[in-house]
């Protein structure tokens, strides 16, 4: 058995490219539901404004992954 002795990486530095992958993933979804939003808003006008609508799922959805985010961190 082996033990590793170079003590400068982090202990936490492992998956750093899944964790990209993950929020590359999760913004990507984010946009797509944002512009289904939009769309929806557009060709039924009467349940909302599509830019008010639009920004109301962004916001949401980037509360959602900053939420996601840290609890990934830690």
């Amino acid at each position: 058995m082996t033990t590793d002795t170079d003590g400068s990486r982090p202990p936490d530095s492992d998956h750093w490219e899944l964790r990209l992958v993950v929020l590359l993933l999760a913004l990507v979804v984010g946009l797509l539901i944002a512009g289904a939003a939009i769309y929806l808003a557009c060709v039924h006008p009467r349940l909302a404004q599509p830019l008010c609508v639009g920004a109301a799922v962004v916001g949401a959805l980037t509360s959602v992954v900053g939420v996601v985010a840290r609890a990934i961190r830690r």
